[in-house]
């Protein structure tokens, strides 16, 4: 695949205050007086009829106890999302249930990898270093439609990734235990199952 440069777009940019319902160091949160921007969004860089091609950049960044993170919906529609590790690592974290958790995964993905959204689930992605950029692309449905503000509304996942390990988000009911998935080691010949 060729390498698309990405000083010919403009990013969609997602700020600190666009994330202060999520972020889980609620006294360091307190304390910022600037507003940081936290990753970027390249969107719509190819097509495959309804599908659209995008590319996020999240550096290394901690907010406060918390390695930084995408802020996470929903898909309307209930559709899938293919995810690709351009560069660097990243943690995929995926929650089934908007108020009471049925199921809760991480997937841990490195540069090649591929990462499905499942159906039904929310999704977050995590840059849990503190030296290295994460690169990722994705093709989704263009009228997926995304529901941010039901994980706004609980703060975040019922997990959150800190320096102390993995803290329950205790917005939620009936938060399961941790399970850990593999990701795929290649993309899908056929993305007709994003359709």
């Amino acid at each position: 695949m060729t390498e698309l440069n990405l000083n010919n777009y403009t990013p969609e940019i997602r700020y600190l205050n666009d994330m202060r319902e999520v972020v889980f160091d609620t006294e360091w949160l307190k304390q910022q007086n600037n507003n940081p921007a936290l990753y970027y969004m390249y969107r719509n860089l190819k097509r495959d009829g309804n599908l659209r091609y995008d590319i996020t950049i999240i550096p290394p960044f901690f907010m406060g106890k918390e390695s930084v993170k995408t802020l996470g919906h929903f898909h309307n529609d209930n559709s899938n999302e293919l995810y690709i590790v351009l560069e660097g690592n990243g943690l995929f974290i995926f929650q089934k249930g908007k108020d009471t958790v049925e199921d809760f995964y991480i997937v841990e993905a490195k540069q090649n990898d591929c990462i499905i959204v499942p159906k039904g689930y929310a999704h977050i992605t995590i840059n849990p270093s503190s030296t290295e950029t994460l690169k990722m692309a994705n093709w989704v449905k263009d009228n997926a439609g995304f529901d941010y503000e039901t994980v706004k509304n609980k703060k975040g996942l019922c997990y959150y990734f800190t320096t102390q390990g993995w803290i329950k988000n205790n917005h939620y009911k009936n938060i399961p235990e941790i399970r850990f998935e593999k990701p795929l080691n290649q993309i899908p010949d056929n993305l007709d199952f994003l359709r």
